[in-house]
């Protein structure tokens, strides 16, 4: 199935004050009171404004950071690195390339395989769990949903 991902107006507008904040304007939520730092189902995180692939469950390991953090994304070419030097540091922001959601950070301090560490805002996500993975389109990453792949 072909889709198209992209950031509408009403994709905007359906945004809570939270996800606008966070997308839209590069804020960052609190750490341990998100919705994905602990979550530990099947499936595969998308954009919230644009409902690109980003990351597999699969994917993601416990970093004791707070947030979700994953060691590779699911559809690198849904991932845009911009360097950012706010807050007195110098970092790698990540953004979604069809909804250019502020989604978080990358660093070089994550585990195996890759050694990378996507730290990543809840509020920038939507889960798809793996039961509805197909009915919502997203069938062609069942496999990878799948696997018991997490390095905790």
């Amino acid at each position: 199935m072909s889709r198209t991902y992209e950031k509408t107006e009403g994709a905007i507008q359906s945004l809570t004050p939270e996800q606008y904040a966070v997308t839209q304007q590069d804020h960052t939520e609190p750490p341990f009171r998100n919705r994905f730092w602990d979550h530990k189902e099947a499936g595969i995180y998308v954009d919230v404004v644009s409902g690109e692939p980003l990351f597999a469950a699969s994917q993601k390991f416990d970093s004791a950071c707070g947030w979700p953090s994953f060691f590779r994304p699911l559809e690198p070419d849904n991932i845009v690195e911009k360097r950012d030097v706010s807050h007195g540091m110098i970092r790698i922001e990540v953004r979604s390339r069809h909804g250019d959601s502020h989604l978080g950070h990358v660093f070089p301090d994550g585990p195996p395989p890759t050694g990378i560490r996507y730290c990543i805002n809840s509020a920038s996500m939507r889960f798809i769990p793996l039961a509805d993975m197909e009915s919502e389109g997203y069938g062609e990453y069942l496999e990878i949903a799948a696997m018991d792949g997490q390095v905790d």
